[in-house]
């Protein structure tokens, strides 16, 4: 009885220590471990570039001002080529080679649903993916957070909108044929019946494609979203200040993917930085439960989490390509 007592005592210790440690793993004295998973190789190798450079720009600023509680942010990025098998494989690894903390800004809904059963079974959080899929909060999950606003929710806000104020008769779709098109196909669908209309023709495309048969018109061209895309020239200061110093560090303009990255690691830094020294998954959690993330210099909205919301945002706008450059459009609008 006595033997049987100690080695469930012992077992309960290893366990003990085993969830400890793993609620620690990315977190040393000195540094916090991120891993991130983006396209460099695939067919939007470009957007993944320029989120990885945004998070690093980021990262340098928190690094050179001491850090989060003392500790450097150090990031481990991994290429999906924009596959779902390939994301697998570079969740695995970070999660148990590189032993990051969290999963950071990783691109893609695909991609994004095929990685996260990999970080859940052993409690890594994903913190404000690359996409708009619901699944990035949807169903809920105490480790997803998501920032932006639904495709679905802005195709079907946006889109009867638009088709109103153009007094189009008939409008049609072409969509790239997974989880991210169905679900701006599916968007605009809902909000066009919601006004008496209906989608008059559907095409699509295959994941990765860039050869089309027609010609898509670029200026013109209107799109929705939730973050500003940034001009070297831009009329407002601080857009310009920090468009210019993406500029001179790495010889290239920023765009709004730029954006994403830069803002998604500004926000685990300030709620590290609100989890206290000694910051562990749960500490983390606890402390997002109670953020709320001031609206950013690129006029983007503010966002609210709590402990049954993991959707920051649900608010989107239009802009439009007018003379070759993003020209915000509209108001923030609700679903």
């Amino acid at each position: 009885m006595k033997l049987h007592s100690a080695a469930l005592a012992a077992l309960a210790l290893a366990s003990g220590l085993a969830a400890a440690q793993n609620a620690s793993q990315g977190v040393s004295k000195s540094e916090v471990v991120l891993g991130s998973i983006q396209d460099l190789s695939g067919p939007i190798a470009g957007f993944g570039k320029q989120v990885r450079l945004g998070m690093m720009l980021r990262a340098d600023e928190i690094n050179e001002q001491g850090g989060i509680n003392g500790r450097r942010i150090k990031l481990v990025i991994e290429d999906s080529a924009y596959d779902p098998k390939k994301a697998v494989l570079a969740a695995q690894k970070l999660v148990n080679q590189d032993r990051i903390f969290a999963m950071i800004g990783h691109i893609g809904a695909a991609q994004n649903m095929a990685a996260m059963p990999v970080q859940f079974e052993k409690n890594f959080i994903n913190f404000f993916p690359v996409t708009a899929a619901r699944e990035m909060y949807e169903p809920f999950h105490c480790l997803k957070y998501s920032f932006a606003a639904t495709y679905y929710d802005q195709m079907r806000t946006l889109v009867p909108k638009l088709a109103k104020e153009k007094r189009a008769t008939k409008v049609c779709t072409m969509y790239q044929d997974d989880e991210f098109g169905l679900e701006v196909m599916r968007g605009a669908e809902a909000g066009l019946k919601a006004g008496g209309m209906e989608l008059a023709e559907r095409t699509t495309y295959k994941r990765g494609a860039t050869d089309f048969s027609s010609q898509v018109p670029m200026d013109g061209l209107y799109a929705a979203h939730t973050s500003q895309h940034p001009c070297l020239d831009d009329a407002a200061q601080p857009i310009r200040f920090w468009a210019n110093k993406y500029k001179t560090k790495f010889n290239e303009d920023p765009t709004v993917f730029s954006v994403y990255g830069y803002l998604a690691l500004d926000s685990f830094a300030r709620v590290a930085g609100k989890a206290g020294p000694n910051l562990t998954t749960e500490s983390f959690i606890k402390a997002m439960d109670t953020m709320v993330v001031p609206g950013d210099i690129f006029g983007g909205p503010g966002m609210k989490f709590g402990p049954t919301m993991r959707l920051g945002n649900e608010l989107s706008r239009l802009s439009q390509i007018q003379d070759g450059r993003w020209k915000v459009v509209s108001d923030y609008a609700k679903p």
